[in-house]
C-alpha cells in the first residue's frame, strides 16, 4: 500500500467510527484499536481491490465500511478470533518492569495525599503532633501492605515497632527537615517497621494479619506452570491436526475436497498465535519461579542473620540491627511483587481462552477424529527430529551464506525471522511449519531464515526476494500474520504504534501518556557568592594601588565658628492626598423586538397565492 498517504488521518478517523456505530447498532461493541487494524487489513486485502494509488471516493470508503462491518461482525471466522486475542493482549499485556514499574506509579499516587498531609503540616503544640505521629502510622502500614488501616490489631503492631525506632520524641527533629528529607526517612521508617514486623511473627510475637507469601507462592507457581504447560499441549496437538490435514489436502485434494470450504488455515493461525502468547506466559512463570527460589534461599538466611544477631540481647546497636530490618523488608518486597505478577500472568492466560473457544465450535472433536482416519499426524519434534540427519552444502552456493548452531557465536540470540517458522512453506503452501535451524541459517540482507527441510532451503535460496515478497502477499491476505510472523516492519503503516520489543511480540497500543508536575524549592542551601571576588587582574592592581594610597593619606578636620554649637533641624510635611471625582454616568434603553409574520406562504385551494403581513411587535411606550 504504496499510496498509504491517500488514506489520511481525517478519513480514517472518520471511517473508524462509522464502522464502530454501525458494529454497535448489531450489537458489538468494539475497541477503537481493534476497528482501525481491521480498516487497515481490508485497505491491504488485495481480494477487495482497493487501488490505493488514487484518491478515494465515496463509494471506496462506502465498500471499506461495509466489508469492515461484515468481517467484523463474522463470529464465526477464527481470523477475526486470532486479530481480537492481538489486540487483547497487546492492549493489556506487560513485563516484568513495566507491570512492576506501574504498580509503584499507583502505590505512589495512592499514598501522595498522606505524604503531603505529614510533609507540608507544622504542628506546634501537643495534639497536632499525634496526629501527624498517627498519619504516620497509616503510612508505613499502607506502604508496607500488611494489613489494613482499619484493622486494629495491624495498627497496634505498626505503632508499637515504630515507636521503637521513632518515639513522638523525634518528631521535633522530624518537623525540621526539608520536604525532600522527610519522604525518604518516611520510606525508611516504613520499610524498618515492616522487618520488625516480620522478625516478630517469625519469632511468633505477632503478625497473624501477614500472610506467608512463601508459602502460597510456593504452590500457587506450580499449579499455574502446569495449567499453562497443559493449556499449551492441547493447543499444540491441535495445531499439529490442523497442519497434517492441510498437507494431505494439499497432496491429495480430490479425496479431502470438502475441506476447502472449512478455515482450516485461519484455525491454524489461531492455535498458533495463542501458542505464542502462551509460551510469553511459560516463559514468565518460570522467571517467577527462579526468582521466588532466590528470594527464599536470601530471606531465611538474611531472617538467621538478624536472630544470631538479635538473640536475647536487652539493648543493641541501630547501626548494626537497622540493615537487617531493612535488608527483610526488601526481600518481602519481592515476595509480593511476585504475588502480583503472579496473578497477573493468570488473569492474562484466563483471558486468552475466549479466543479459542471457536475451535471446539467449528472443529469438534468427533468431526476431527472422521476428517484424521488414514492421516499420519506429526508433532514438531518429530518433523525437526526427522531432518536432523540432513543439512544445506555450503559449497552449492557461492552467493549465499550460511549459518549453523554448532559454528555460530551466541546463536541463541539471533533473530530468526518469521518467529521460526519454515520460511518457504509460509507463502508457498500457506502453512506454518516449523522451521530447523541444524539444516542451516540463510543470512539474506542481514536477515536470518529457516526451513523445514533442505529441499526448501535450497529452493528458497535460489531466489529469496521472491518468496519473501510471496509471504507479504500472504500476510495480506491474512492480517492476523503480521503480528504471528513479526512482519511490523513490512507493514509498518499498518500498524503505526508498533513498538520494538522482544523477537516473541511486538505491541499495537499507543504509548502511556499522564500529566506530571515538579515542584523546587527556593534556595534549599544558603547563597556561596563571594561578593569580593574579582577574576579581572587589573582590577585587583587597581585595589593594590589605591589600598597602597590610603597608607599614606591622612585625615584632618577642624571647626569654625559658623558650625560651632549648631544643631539639626528638622521639618515636617504632610502629603499630598489622593482624590477621585466621577464625571460619567452610564444608561441604557430597551427597545421591543420586532415580530412580523407571513401567513399565506403555503397557498391553498386557490391558485393564486394570498400572502398576509401580521404585524405583532409591541409599541415602544409599552416596553
Amino acid at each position: 500500500m504504496s499510496g498509504e498517504g491517500e488514506l489520511t488521518q481525517s478519513v480514517l478517523k472518520r471511517i473508524i467510527r462509522q464502522v464502530g456505530l454501525e458494529c454497535a447498532a448489531q450489537g458489538q461493541s468494539l475497541s477503537e484499536t481493534l476497528v482501525a487494524f481491521m480498516v487497515k487489513a481490508v485497505v491491504l486485502d488485495p481480494r477487495n481491490d482497493f487501488n490505493m494509488d488514487r484518491t478515494l471516493t465515496e463509494n471506496d470508503m462506502q465498500d471499506i465500511i461495509q466489508f469492515c462491518v461484515t468481517r467484523l461482525l463474522d463470529t464465526s471466522n477464527p481470523s477475526l478470533s486470532t486479530i481480537k486475542m492481538q489486540v487483547n493482549f497487546d492492549m493489556n499485556y506487560a513485563n516484568r518492569d513495566e507491570l512492576l514499574s506501574e504498580q509503584e506509579r499507583v502505590l505512589e499516587g495512592k499514598l501522595a495525599p498522606v505524604v503531603r498531609a505529614i510533609t507540608e503540616s507544622g504542628p506546634h503544640v501537643q495534639e497536632e503532633m499525634e496526629n501527624v505521629y498517627q498519619k504516620i502510622v497509616t503510612y508505613v502500614l499502607l506502604r508496607s501492605g500488611l494489613g489494613s488501616p482499619t484493622d486494629i490489631e495491624a495498627v497496634r503492631e505498626v505503632t508499637a515497632a515504630l515507636q521503637s525506632v521513632f518515639p513522638q520524641t523525634e518528631m521535633i527533629t522530624f518537623i525540621s527537615l526539608n520536604k525532600r528529607d522527610k519522604e525518604q526517612q518516611l520510606k525508611d521508617l516504613a520499610m524498618l517497621v515492616t522487618g520488625i514486623r516480620l522478625y516478630n511473627k517469625q519469632c511468633q510475637r505477632g503478625g497473624s494479619c501477614i500472610d506467608d507469601l512463601p508459602g502460597i507462592l510456593s504452590e500457587a507457581i506450580p499449579s499455574a506452570t502446569r495449567t499453562l504447560d497443559e493449556r499449551l499441549n492441547s493447543c499444540q496437538l491441535l495445531a499439529h491436526r490442523y497442519t497434517a490435514l492441510l498437507e494431505a489436502m494439499q497432496e491429495e485434494p480430490q479425496r479431502f475436497s470438502r475441506l476447502r470450504f472449512l478455515k482450516l488455515k485461519e484455525a491454524l493461525f489461531n492455535v498458533r498465535q495463542y501458542e505464542a502468547f502462551l509460551c510469553i506466559l511459560q516463559s514468565n512463570a518460570i522467571t517467577s519461579a527462579q526468582e521466588v527460589e532466590s528470594l527464599d534461599v536470601q530471606f531465611e538466611a538474611a531472617m538467621m542473620v538478624l536472630k544470631n544477631t538479635v538473640q536475647d540481647k536487652t539493648s543493641i546497636e541501630s547501626g548494626e540491627v537497622f540493615p537487617l530490618f531493612m535488608e527483610l523488608s526488601k526481600l518481602w518486597t519481592g515476595f509480593q511483587d511476585e504475588m502480583l505478577l503472579l496473578s497477573f500472568l493468570t488473569n492474562m492466560a484466563d483471558n486468552l481462552q475466549q479466543f479459542l473457544e471457536i475451535q471446539s465450535e467449528l472443529f469438534p472433536e468427533e468431526m476431527l477424529a472422521s476428517l484424521l482416519e488414514g492421516v499420519t499426524v506429526k508433532s514438531d519434534a518429530e518433523r525437526i527430529k526427522e531432518t536432523m540427519g540432513t543439512r544445506v552444502n555450503v559449497s552449492d552456493f557461492t552467493n549465499q551464506e550460511w549459518l549453523f548452531p554448532e559454528t555460530t557465536d551466541n546463536f541463541d540470540q539471533l533473530l530468526i525471522q518469521y518467529h521460526g517458522f519454515c520460511a518457504y512453506s509460509i507463502g508457498v503452501k500457506g502453512i506454518t511449519l516449523p522451521g530447523n535451524p541444524a539444516i542451516g541459517i540463510l543470512k539474506h540482507k542481514e536477515k536470518y531464515y529457516v526451513f523445514s527441510s533442505k529441499e526448501t532451503a535450497y529452493i528458497f535460496a535460489e531466489d529469496p526476494d521472491k518468496f519473501i515478497q510471496l509471504n507479504i502477499e500472504k500476510a495480506k491476505k491474512y492480517a492476523e500474520l503480521i503480528q504471528l510472523l513479526e512482519l511490523h516492519h513490512q507493514f509498518e503503516y499498518l500498524v503505526p504504534q508498533a513498538q520494538a520489543r522482544k523477537a516473541s511480540r511486538s505491541s499495537m497500543k499507543p504509548p502511556l501518556k499522564r500529566e506530571s508536575g515538579t515542584q523546587t524549592d527556593t534556595h534549599i542551601l544558603p547563597p556561596t557568592i563571594v561578593r569580593s571576588y574579582e577574576w579581572n587582574e587589573w582590577e585587583l592592581r587597581r585595589k593594590a594601588i589605591k589600598l597602597a594610597n590610603l597608607r599614606r593619606m591622612l585625615t584632618h578636620s577642624m571647626q569654625t565658628d559658623l558650625s560651632h554649637m549648631r544643631r539639626e533641624n528638622f521639618t515636617q510635611v504632610y502629603l499630598p492626598k489622593d482624590a477621585g471625582t466621577q464625571t460619567k454616568r452610564d444608561n441604557s434603553s430597551n427597545v421591543p423586538k420586532p415580530q412580523i409574520f407571513l401567513k399565506g406562504l403555503r397557498g391553498g385551494s386557490s391558485p393564486t397565492t394570498h400572502m398576509v403581513t401580521v404585524d405583532l411587535t409591541r409599541p415602544l411606550d409599552e416596553t
